[in-house]
């Protein structure tokens, strides 16, 4: 299989578009699984694993060629848009709600569970946002991690860092989107 979706990689960046519907179809299970853990304990979201991987492909698809070197890379612009599907269904689910009170926030494996999950989601993206012009690379490593599913080895790889580098970057940027996502909770 790993040859597969090397040479199927290959193609996509030479802009095949057969080649990047046969590199999703074969790696859909591991972008379902990836989805599922997004979405575990989600329910506020609203967002099924099938329609999360579907709107993921049709963000993927929309590019005329995917420049991707490997398996891990493609992961990530999945995970990636995978992000911001999630992001534009928790702004539609705020927009349907206008509001909703403030919410304790954390962050930890997965996505919270809890019924605001929408503003949550939100939360978190603005802090993304916000980690992303504080440490690029600390965003990337929360971005492969936490939205992409890919162990810290695998986004040590991906990132050319060691597994060490990875777990320092991954421990302050926790600390850096919980001081953010905390900063924008009033206080009870």
């Amino acid at each position: 299989m790993h040859d597969d979706v090397t040479a199927l990689l290959a193609a996509s960046s030479r802009g095949e578009n057969a080649a990047q519907d046969r590199l999703f179809t074969l790696l859909y299970d591991e972008l379902r699984q990836c989805a599922r853990y997004q979405l575990r304990g989600n329910a506020g979201l609203t967002l099924s694993t099938t329609a999360l991987v579907n709107e993921t492909y049709v963000k993927l698809a929309a590019a005329s060629q995917l420049n991707t070197s490997s398996r891990q890379h493609f992961m990530a612009l999945a995970a990636r848009a995978m992000r911001q599907v999630m992001v534009d269904h928790a702004r539609r689910i705020q927009a349907d709600k206008r509001g909703g009170g403030a919410v304790m926030v954390t962050l930890d494996e997965r996505l919270p569970d809890d019924p605001s999950d929408a503003v949550e989601v939100l939360a978190l993206d603005q802090a993304l946002n916000t980690l992303e012009q504080i440490d690029e690379r600390a965003a990337r490593v929360v971005q492969l991690h936490f939205f992409g599913g890919l162990a810290f080895p695998e986004v040590a790889e991906l990132e050319g860092l060691t597994v060490r580098t990875v777990m320092r970057d991954w421990q302050a940027a926790r600390a850096l989107l919980a001081a953010e996502m905390n900063a924008g909770t009033p206080p009870a």
